[in-house]
Formats: C-alpha cells, structure tokens, sequence
C-alpha cells in the first residue's frame, strides 16, 4: 500500500473549527496588507544586505557532489535489484520523501544544496574535467542556450514527475521508478553536453531550477567562487528576474502540490470518478482509465491555479508603465515562492516526520532482502515524535507566514515598480484577493485531510 505521500497521521486536536482558522487567516492578510499600505512607503528589500561567512573549499563540492552520485547509484540499483514491494524497497522513499521532500526542506534552512549534491552535475562536471585533461586541442564550445526556451524545459519536468507520482500507478513501484532516474540522468546528460554543465542545470533541469528558486527564501547563499553569504531570511526572493518559464515552474510546484492534497477529498473525488467510468465507459481498462483521470484532474488543478495567478497579474494597472502584461506580471513572479513553499510544507511537513524515519531502516536494508548494513534495518516509525495536533499548527502558521511573506514581497516591488505609496496600495488590491483566495484554498486542503 502506497501510504507515504499523503496527510496526517492521526486526528488532530484543535481548539476551533479548520473553517475559522481560515477566517483567521484571510484577516491576517488584510490587516498585513493595511499595515503595509500605511507604513511600508518605499522599497527596502531589493537589494538586501549580505554578510560574507566563509568559502566553501572545492574539494568539499568535489566530495558532496561524489555522494550525490552515489546516493543516486545506490537507489537506483535497489529500485532495478531489490525487491518489487514499495515499502522494503529504498528507492521509493529515497525518491518521494527523501528527495522531493527533504531536499527542499534542507533548502529553506541552508540553501541550494542540491546544486552541490546534484549527481547529473557533478558527473557533467567531472565528464569535462577529464575531457579537458584528456583532448590535446581546446574542447568544442557549447551552444548558447536558447533564451526562448527559459525554464520551460524545468517547468514540463516538474509536471513530469507529478505525472509518475500521482497519476502512473507503476511510477511509485521500485523497478519502473529506477528506469525512470536512468532515464531523467540520459536527459540531463545530453542537455548538458549541448549548453553546458552550468546553463542547462540553471535552466533545463527541473529539480535544480525548482531547488534554486525555494533557496533564495534561505538565509544562507552561494556566490562566485563559492563564497558562503548570510542574509535576512526571505529577501533573496527579489534576487535575479525572472525568465521565460519561471512563472510556469512555480505554478507547477503549487499546483501539483495542491492537487496532491486535493485529489483523494471531495473536491475530485467525484469528478475522478466519474471520468474514470467514461473512460472505463470506451472501453479501457479499469486502471488506465483511473491514471487518466487523474492526470485530468491534475491538469485542471494546474490550470486553476495558472487562473488564479493570471487575475492578480491582470487586475495591476500598466496605464502609466511602459511594461507588457507578460513582462509586468515576471516583475512580481517571486511573490510565488513563498506561496510555493508554504503549500510544500503545509503539505508534506507530516510525511518528512513519521515517513522520513523509514529511511533509516531501508538504508541498512536497501534492497528488501533482510540484510542489515548499518544496524538499523529493525528500525520503526516512532509516530509519538510529534502530535498531529502539532503538525497542524506547523502547517497552518506555515501557510499564514508564506502568504504574509508573499505579500510583503508585492508590496515592496509595487514601490519599486509604480514610484509612490498610493500607486503601490492600489495596485495590489486584487493581489490580496489572490493571496487571501490561496490561503483559503490551502486551509481547504489541510481541512480535507484531517477529516480524512
């Protein structure tokens, strides 16, 4: 049984109803947003201070970057090798709960790590380090990375994934998600020998892209020559602009992340039911039938979201800006990231907690066989490490704190963008609507999920 990806473990002891937390937090935005409006008259966060700490050596990049490669070995080999069931197999908890939700909890803390621990680029890395000692003549220069393409190629990849993971049944069983990291390796592997190691993990790789843009929320940063900087958490957001492309990453991230909440509740319950019937209806099978129907239902999740947005970006005034909508709409994208971050760890903070644990029993026991590496295979769940009824207020005040986040975020680039305090108030009139509307709808989400 497939069990790691969803909601709290246990019912939650709450003082009010979930609906009234809601409230609470819709009027917490609206105070946020008078606040702002009234004393926040020019833009203090678009060049935040950074603090230089220390550098970080090479050869620590060199050492995170071989564990990288090994990790992802490691799990591949017991997704090919190991046994065919989800729970006794490494790789499915190392891939969902290891990797997609523990990377970017470690990220908000510490970072862009995974640009140290990426296994794609250490192995482009090192592929050209040998080429370059190898090759007697000067190594043929990439192509220039077409700038059109943007972050789509990272955007298309996270929706991807979400496929494998919440609609393709046989995307979460071990052997088909170990052909799945072979394949996404190919991928990043020939991007990267046309455009470079650098440019396409910036741009093409859709964890790398997705890892780099939750990291600017961080305190902590890497700059040229890997010199480590602290800064004032969540500033970073304003950090470099937006391209073609990063408004459709983000939309991704809180879209597939909402509808990983949403898909087993009332609000698609019915609806996969009934397309599964239609397709089941034409004649195929029960299961494939099921998968599409999820995979519809993902896309209105997306699109829903994508609508959401658009209404914000669309009820900003371009009167007196000499901006397109597009272009006006890529200046206010990084309100998106804490929004992104928030739904992640409203979502997934209970899975890391109790799932997270299993990862030290499938380490010592990666391939389900009963072997016990590291002393720890007999290892279980200790779901007394934190109560549901804390797991809640976690998600709550992780949703309220990212949209005040998000919202602070707009104001100050309306000052930046509109020149005055009134011109910026009134410009993001109906992005309060928009961020109050995703506060409301992730308060839904984790509603559905404690009654579930």
């Amino acid at each position: 049984m497939w069990l790691i990806a969803h909601g709290i473990v246990g019912r939650a002891d709450l003082p009010i109803p979930m609906a009234w937390f809601g409230v609470a937090a819709a009027a917490v935005l609206v105070v946020s947003f008078l606040a702002l409006a009234a004393g926040w008259s020019r833009p203090r966060l678009e060049r935040a201070p950074e603090r230089p700490l220390v550098r970080v050596p090479l050869v620590v990049e060199a050492l995170l970057g071989a564990a990288g490669v090994v990790g992802f070995a490691v799990t591949a080999y017991a997704g090919l090798a190991g046994t065919d069931t989800q729970a006794d197999n490494l790789a499915p908890t190392a891939v969902y709960v290891g990797f997609w939700v523990g990377i970017p909890f470690l990220t908000l803390l510490l970072g862009d790590v995974f640009r140290l621990l990426s296994p794609w680029r250490a192995i482009g890395r090192a592929t050209g380090w040998v080429a370059g000692k190898v090759a007697r003549g000067a190594l043929p220069e990439p192509l220039p990375y077409p700038e059109r393409l943007g972050h789509w190629p990272a955007a298309l990849g996270l929706v991807a994934f979400a496929i494998c993971e919440l609609c393709w049944a046989a995307g979460r069983d071990p052997g088909p998600l170990a052909m799945l990291m072979l394949a996404y390796l190919a991928i990043q592997l020939v991007g990267m020998s046309l455009y470079g190691v650098e440019p396409w993990t910036r741009r093409g790789d859709a964890f790398g892209v997705w890892f780099s843009l939750l990291a600017r929320l961080a305190p902590f940063a890497r700059r040229a020559g890997g010199k480590l900087v602290v800064r004032p958490p969540v500033v970073g957001a304003t950090g470099p602009a937006a391209i073609a492309g990063t408004t459709a990453v983000l939309l991704a991230a809180i879209g597939t992340t909402a509808y990983d909440g949403a898909k087993e509740g009332p609000l698609f319950n019915g609806l996969i039911g009934d397309l599964q019937d239609a397709f089941t209806g034409i004649g195929l099978s029960k299961g494939l039938g099921l998968e599409l129907a999820f995979v519809i239902g993902l896309s209105i999740a997306l699109a829903g979201v994508t609508a959401i947005w658009t209404v914000g970006v669309r009820g900003m005034p371009r009167r007196d800006l000499r901006l397109a909508r597009v272009e006006l709409g890529r200046r206010f994208v990084h309100t998106l990231i804490p929004i992104a971050a928030a739904y992640l760890v409203a979502h997934y903070f209970s899975l890391l907690a109790y799932n997270g644990q299993a990862l030290w029993s499938l380490a010592s026991d990666p391939l389900g066989d009963g072997s016990d590496l590291f002393g720890g295979a007999s290892a279980g769940i200790d779901y007394s490490i934190v109560s549901a009824t804390a797991i809640a207020y976690v998600q709550i005040g992780s949703l309220v704190a990212g949209h005040v986040a998000a919202l602070v975020l707009a104001h100050d680039r309306a000052l930046a963008v509109y020149g005055s305090p009134r011109g910026a108030t009134a410009s993001q009139v109906v992005m309060l609507v928009v961020m109050v509307v995703f506060t409301v709808l992730g308060v839904a989400l984790l509603s559905e999920a404690l009654d579930a």
